[in-house]
């Protein structure tokens, strides 16, 4: 991996490492939970009522609402009414933000890049050269 990769994050802010880690610990937070997760996934796949996500997930209701409530105040799912229910959509770009900043760590510089983890066979590659 030599490459460094190209990624914008908070609209192109320059922030500092600090300021960065203030804005994502709390999506990281609220992703911090296996019930989280396996909902996020599911609201991947598609919308979904808090009755889809209880069928699917065995969970309760109030369960479901709970484990929604740290996912909706960051912005990583939102709500829309549809008739006596709730639909809950996962929100792309939002999600997307840490899961970029995740990926983007060790390519950050050129020495990052080389510090990375490489598979076997790039490791073997590297070895040869």
């Amino acid at each position: 991996m030599t490459g460094e990769l190209d990624v914008s994050l908070f609209g192109g802010e320059e922030l500092s490492d600090r300021d960065r880690a203030r804005r994502l610990v709390p999506k990281l937070k609220a992703l911090a939970d296996e019930n989280r997760v396996v909902l996020t996934l599911l609201l991947a796949e598609r919308p979904r009522t808090v009755k889809e996500l209880e069928k699917a997930t065995g969970l309760s209701q109030t369960l479901i609402s709970h484990h929604l409530r740290p996912l909706r105040e960051q912005a990583l799912v939102k709500v829309m009414p549809r008739g006596r229910s709730n639909v809950y959509a996962l929100c792309c770009e939002e999600f997307g933000t840490p899961v970029r900043w995740l990926a983007s760590l060790a390519a950050l510089t050129p020495e990052g890049a080389q510090a990375c983890c490489l598979s076997e066979e790039e490791d073997r590659n590297a070895d040869e050269a």
